[in-house]
């Protein structure tokens, strides 16, 4: 299936790595031009030399802390032309409301929250503008699993993605009348270096070995994780003319595990 997204111009936000580089990649072998932006320059680098041997000359890497004030903005000016956002960046801390103090709740707000909803603000300010002859700008947040299925031992991330999938329900509510679609998308776990290193810390404490790690995913969907370019397939699908009429969506990646119960 043609997506229709050649030559569209792409900015993923925490693109250097897991589910953005995925998505990155996705968005390369449709034909788009794209480009990735993290903190970490050396991850940048690579991930860059990754992306090049199969874009040529279409990725180029941006630099940010988007937790920093007016980084956002300033983001969004230096590519005001984007077609599609992909607010990806942020790492919540797992843990208990005893476990994340103020300071490291504050600053996992200020890139995952804060930092989505500046940059959200500061791109609509860019793509709006409906014209009819042209495709809708798209926003797509990449949020989790956590929002809809709140767990004791990660609060803190719960709360930033219920946040966040009502700012992405309020905007896409109207934004199409500017001639923007915002949706997101909800995975659950996903097989990330930020994710394996999670799980092999609960298999060292609860199965006394870390290596067994892949053991904790007994009860989820075919026993095992989404692969980021699984997650990054449903995001290219929502970034395309193909879901032209999707907007203040919140979409789960998850293999069915929010419906999984097992009462009986």
């Amino acid at each position: 299936m043609d997506l229709g997204l050649n030559g569209r111009r792409v900015l993923v936000t925490g693109g250097s790595q897991g589910i953005g580089l995925a998505v990155a990649r996705g968005f390369i072998a449709e034909g788009a031009g794209v480009t990735i932006v993290a903190r970490g320059e050396r991850r940048l680098a690579q991930a860059v030399s990754e992306l090049s041997a199969i874009a040529g000359g279409a990725v180029r890497a941006h630099a940010a802390d988007l937790a920093q004030r007016g980084a956002a903005e300033a983001l969004a000016d230096a590519f005001s032309d984007t077609d599609i956002l992909v607010n990806n960046a942020g790492a919540v801390p797992a843990g208990d409301i005893f476990d994340v103090d103020e300071a490291r709740w504050r600053a996992a707000w200020d890139l995952k929250v804060f930092g989505y909803v500046n940059l959200m603000r500061a791109m609509y300010a860019h793509m709006r503008g409906r014209d009819a002859s042209k495709p809708p700008k798209v926003i797509v947040n990449v949020l989790g699993l956590g929002g809809e299925r709140p767990q004791w031992r990660y609060v803190c991330g719960n709360a930033a993605n219920v946040a966040l999938a009502g700012v992405t329900k309020s905007l896409g509510g109207r934004s199409i009348d500017d001639g923007i679609r915002v949706v997101a998308v909800n995975p659950g776990g996903v097989e990330t270096e930020r994710m394996v290193a999670l799980q092999r810390g609960r298999a060292a404490r609860e199965l006394g070995d870390a290596e067994r790690w892949r053991e904790l995913f007994a009860d989820k969907p075919l026993q095992r994780a989404a692969t980021p370019a699984e997650v990054a397939n449903v995001i290219l699908f929502l970034a395309s003319d193909r879901a032209s009429w999707v907007s203040g969506a919140v979409v789960p990646v998850d293999g069915g595990f929010l419906h999984r119960h097992d009462w009986f």
